[in-house]
């Protein structure tokens, strides 16, 4: 195990409990309050378990007038959410969806998306969220191919839905569709008449990888066992019961999910948004007194593109964190952001299959900004060679990960390699002298250049400090000569020009002749997904200059 893991290996198992329930006091999920609604939280949770049904089940005995969701339509306290989320699950239950269903969710961040999921835990279905910035083919085979046989969808999403099975039934949650049709319902009432029993064993929820080197797969998270989980991340990240938090990451989206997972666990208020537009993030931030901010980088790199005048007309002093996750985040973004808006910058690597690996706080990034972090409570890494065995701090490897959320396999039914416990990421890097990881790059995307391995991560990160450069992304490309080659794609900042020789002169100065791109394509914008990844096979490769 790595001399900087944390786990139940490492640290004694009364230690780590009490480790965990000082976050979880710190945090304030567990506090006073009257006896009568902890002890019906308490069988809320025993019922339903710590799923979304249970969390908000257990809400509602504790805080049931608090308010849970914040979007467009309004405020949705605990107590409504709870009763949304029971009138849906009783209409999927009439229309024969049950325990070991699945049913595909296809919405923007909002409410609905949120009832959708609590109606799912009720009755035991399988959750698929869909990514919205798939193709009708796409969304049809990912739809299929993870045995959907209803969609919960917002009505703008119609077209996509055209490639579907007729079979598979349609809900409506936000917006008028063309045909009328069943509807998630806006309000409910009291009353138990027609609930269906809880499940004997509790729905999961299925999220789709990116899919930005094939297609999307389904990978079936695991139930939380309870608040031990969440405390994983509030060991790192300073998140309280009293935050407001904007999930502006998609909910679809794994980082976006745990915004949603985490302000339930915590009884938070969660403020959403359906589209994401830059200035608005910070108008909401102002309006909303939000005080944490769940993001995707390309979201913070669109902040830090707005005008220092628009960025200065709104107060944003509310933030204590900004929660960032979902790809690499380039070490000129992180300072600049700091810079702006203060010492709350917090990143989190993981992926679908791992859950979370490490979290780099505000003080580990000023220190050295490459940095990933180290391991939240709970959570082991290892950097490992090809036999399996741990390297020394220093040494590139394979980066594995062991925690209580690693996921149950794909739905495919592949899953991961496993060594000692720990499951592989898929990125190789390495523990410095400190404890911090640091992540070189995909396996797949190492190319082999004079002989020595070279990742287009450290490539991009030089090229992006040169202050006519935007953003960059870095990939290994055919060469009938070498095999392969590196081609920089480059967005230059508004009004400037990149020069391609200046580009390869200044990352030869940098980081060796290995590493210069052969080709430096400058383009208006980089391809990317619905949660902001680069689509690299989107790239427009040319060929190599003679």
């Amino acid at each position: 195990m790595a001399p900087n893991a944390e786990g139940p290996s490492a640290i004694p198992r009364l230690l780590q409990a009490l480790r965990t329930a000082g976050v979880l006091v710190r945090a304030g999920v567990l506090g006073p309050g009257r006896p009568d609604r902890i002890v019906r939280q308490l069988r809320a949770l025993r019922t339903w378990g710590a799923t979304i049904a249970g969390g908000y089940a257990a809400a509602n005995e504790r805080v049931p007038d608090a308010v849970s969701v914040v979007d467009e339509r309004g405020s949705v306290t605990f107590r409504e959410m709870n009763l949304r989320g029971r009138a849906l699950a009783r209409d999927l239950h009439r229309a024969g969806v049950g325990p070991g269903a699945r049913v595909g969710v296809l919405c923007r961040n909002h409410s609905g998306f949120v009832q959708a999921m609590v109606a799912c835990g009720r009755i035991g279905a399988d959750t698929v969220l869909l990514n919205t910035g798939l193709s009708a083919a796409q969304l049809s085979a990912a739809a299929t191919g993870n045995g959907v046989s209803v969609v919960i969808a917002d009505a703008e999403f119609e077209g996509l839905c055209s490639e579907l099975p007729p079979e598979m039934a349609r809900v409506t949650a936000w917006g008028e569709p063309s045909v009328e049709g069943p509807r998630i319902p806006w309000r409910a009432e009291e009353g138990a008449e027609g609930d269906p029993p809880p499940p004997e064993q509790p729905g999961r929820l299925v999220v789709l990888t990116s899919g930005t080197t094939g297609a999307p797969k389904g990978a079936r998270r695991p139930t939380p066992r309870g608040p031990q989980d969440a405390a994983s991340v509030l060991s790192r990240i300073p998140l309280r019961s009293s935050d407001r938090i904007l999930v502006s990451a998609p909910i679809f989206h794994t980082w976006g999910l745990a915004g949603v997972q985490l302000g339930m666990s915590m009884r938070a208020t969660l403020v959403m948004r359906r589209l994401f537009d830059p200035e608005d993030v910070l108008r909401t931030v102002q309006e909303e007194r939000c005080t944490a901010l769940f993001a995707v980088p390309v979201m913070l790199r669109r902040i830090m593109d707005l005008p220092r005048s628009t960025r200065e007309r709104y107060d944003t002093s509310s933030l204590r964190v900004v929660a960032c996750s979902g790809s690499a985040m380039s070490p000129k973004l992180i300072t600049e952001f700091m810079d702006e808006f203060g010492d709350v910058l917090y990143n989190l690597y993981g992926s679908t299959e791992v859950s979370w690996a490490t979290i780099a706080t505000p003080e580990d990034m000023r220190r050295s900004p490459t940095t990933a972090g180290r391991p939240p409570l709970g959570t082991r890494i290892a950097v490992l060679d090809d036999s399996g065995a741990e390297v020394p701090p220093g040494t590139e490897g394979s980066i594995h990960v062991g925690n209580d959320m690693l996921f149950d396999g794909y739905t495919n039914g592949r899953s991961r390699r496993v060594a000692g416990g720990l499951m592989e990421t898929g990125d190789r890097g390495r523990v410095d002298a400190d404890g911090l990881l640091h992540v070189a790059g995909r396996d797949d995307d190492m190319i082999v250049s004079g002989g020595e391995n070279v990742f287009p991560r450290p490539v991009e990160e030089a090229i992006v400090t040169l202050p006519e450069v935007r953003e960059v992304v870095v990939a290994g490309v055919p060469d009938e000569e070498f095999g392969q080659r590196f081609a920089a794609f480059v967005v230059p900042r508004e009004g400037e020009a990149v020069d391609p020789d200046r580009v390869r002169a200044h990352v030869r100065d940098v980081l060796g002749r290995f590493s210069v791109p052969r080709d430096v394509v400058v383009l208006d914008g980089l391809p990317r997904n619905a949660t902001g990844k680069v689509v690299k096979h989107l790239l427009p490769y040319r060929a190599p200059r003679q």
